[in-house]
């Protein structure tokens, strides 16, 4: 029995047919109000939260490089360091959605993050390249309690008129977190080891992790299910499978990473290569543009509160589209320009569509999360892969044609959406 539908019965009632059973009241949701104290707590915890998993993430990437030099690996060896880690986080992710009903989101994360960033410590000391990889992997499993366990945090405690607003904070918290984990890390690694950045990283999220926990409200209308049964958590991914709304924001999610992955993956081939011939340090300073997903996902999060989300979601595609054409350019300021505005469209629409999941949802929303993410995540996994292919036979004129036919796309699934925002249901508690 939820919390939104609890049975308000007096003790002694005679429940014969002559003395019916009182009326049913329903308990409304203890939101979180914007201006609360516990308001602005949460979007600092939640900022912590996305910083800390996000730079976990991502912190190898610009170190690669130095991973194929230290242990003597291939580059394609190499990547195995992130992608062993994204790649068991999209599974994760899933198992942890459903895992949360019966254990708590609050706990989950708090031990999720912590775990993580003691295994980035592990991998900064260890002596072979096979047991960073398994530090890596490790790493992958244990931050798929993150994520979706965040997005169905927020939608079950903050009032949904500011939802957009709190979701936009998280996002910005994962902006710079992405960022710092592929740019710090390359800096730090030009001053002292890569050994030193990755213990300094993991020590910096253990304290976030910490700051986390002490910060973020307890929970208030979340409503445990002890024990584990696969039938309702297979009936819970079904019903959203189901849902013609909901896919269609799975839609945008899996759009929105593959135009964003493929870019930058992309980008960095291209920058290194003639005629531009930029060094690995100058190169990794295109990450810098996330900086502006920091601002936009925060700004993007309050409007959709105010406008709805479909005029939001049009416009981050539409910033997307003119920042893939102008990439097209030789010249190295407009490549710039255009990488800056795919950033901002992106961290725009992903804002938007993550905080749609649960109003959509309605119900489990743990487990709509974790459906989500692992869409996102295979547009990351999927098309980062497939633009491969188009980089290798047609050049960055391929890979602008893909990504900016996935902005088109996602232009279409926007305009599907319904036109207001979609309003909390009675029961949307019930588990």
């Amino acid at each position: 029995m939820s919390q939104a539908s609890a049975l308000q019965l007096d003790v002694g009632t005679d429940l014969s047919p002559r003395n019916p059973p009182v009326e049913i009241q329903e308990i409304p949701p203890a939101w979180i109000r914007r201006g609360t104290r516990d308001y602005r707590n949460a979007g600092y915890a939640l900022f912590f939260l996305g910083f800390a998993s996000f730079s976990l993430i991502y912190c190898v990437q610009p170190l690669l490089p130095e991973f194929a030099r230290s242990f003597g690996v291939s580059p394609a060896e190499s990547s195995l360091a992130l992608s062993l880690t994204t790649g068991l986080l999209a599974v994760s992710i899933v198992l942890a959605g459903a895992f949360s009903q019966a254990i708590g989101r609050r706990g989950l994360m708090f031990v999720s993050m912590s775990l993580a960033a003691l295994l980035n410590i592990v991998a900064g000391l260890v002596p072979s390249w096979h047991w960073l990889l398994v530090a890596r992997a490790l790493e992958g499993v244990v931050l798929g309690g993150v994520p979706a366990v965040a997005m169905a945090w927020l939608a079950e405690e903050i009032d949904p008129a500011h939802l957009g607003k709190a979701m936009g904070l998280y996002i910005g918290g994962t902006a710079f977190g992405a960022m710092m984990g592929r740019v710090g890390m390359g800096l730090v690694t030009d001053y002292a080891s890569w050994h030193i950045a990755m213990i300094v990283l993991g020590a910096l999220c253990l304290a976030a992790a910490i700051a986390f926990l002490k910060l973020l409200p307890p929970s208030r209308n979340f409503v445990r299910q002890p024990g584990f049964n696969p039938r309702f958590h297979i009936e819970a991914w079904g019903m959203h499978l189901r849902n013609g709304r909901l896919l269609r924001v799975y839609a945008l999610g899996f759009t929105l990473t593959s135009i964003f992955s493929a870019l930058f993956n992309y980008t960095t081939f291209r920058l290194s290569g003639t005629p531009y011939a930029l060094s690995q340090s100058q190169v990794s300073l295109i990450f810098l543009a996330f900086a502006l997903g920091i601002v936009s996902s925060s700004v993007a999060g309050g409007l959709a509160d105010k406008f709805g989300r479909k005029p939001l979601l049009l416009a981050g595609f539409a910033i997307m589209l003119v920042g893939v054409l102008l990439t097209v350019s030789t010249s190295l300021v407009i490549i710039s320009a255009g990488i800056a505005l795919v950033a901002t469209g992106y961290f725009i629409g992903h804002s938007v569509a993550s905080g749609a999941v649960g109003p959509v949802a309605g119900r489990h929303k743990g487990h709509a999360a974790s459906l989500y993410l692992l869409f996102y995540y295979l547009g990351a996994s999927v098309t980062g892969s497939v633009a491969g292919w188009f980089w290798q036979h047609g050049g960055w004129s391929a890979v602008a044609a893909l990504t900016g036919g996935f902005a088109l796309l996602g232009t279409v699934l926007a305009l599907t959406l319904p036109r207001a925002n979609v309003k909390p249901r009675p029961n949307q508690f019930s588990q």
